[in-house]
């Protein structure tokens, strides 16, 4: 038979690691470059972007000084494409380590 008494617990438990997970996922950032850091995005684990860094030299193009805005964009997209990816990394990496060890399916 269950015991209530250790449902409330658990539940309690599970609701101090949830706020654990969120302050964790608040406190890491991670930075991503493209176009050999001519764009940095920084971005938190929440994958709230925070700040997105474009480098003077990618806004003017080779051909006569005019800017390359279809370069431009694309070289923002991969910067915050690759620092979603690694904060997808740390937070699967954060998860694990405040759960201990738990072998939870969809989390390895």
């Amino acid at each position: 038979m269950i015991n209530p008494l250790k449902i409330s617990e658990m539940l309690s438990q599970a609701s101090q690691m949830q706020e654990e997970v969120q302050r964790k996922l608040g406190e890491t950032i991670v930075e991503a470059t493209s176009g050999g850091g001519a764009v940095t995005a920084t971005m938190n684990g929440k994958k709230q972007l925070l700040k997105l860094r474009i480098d003077p030299s990618a806004v003017i193009g080779l051909g006569g000084g005019q800017p390359d805005v279809e370069m431009l964009e694309d070289l923002v997209v991969a910067a915050i494409n690759e620092a979603g990816r690694k904060a997808d990394e740390a937070i699967q990496s954060s998860v694990k380590g405040i759960l201990g060890g738990l072998n939870l399916p969809g989390l390895g």
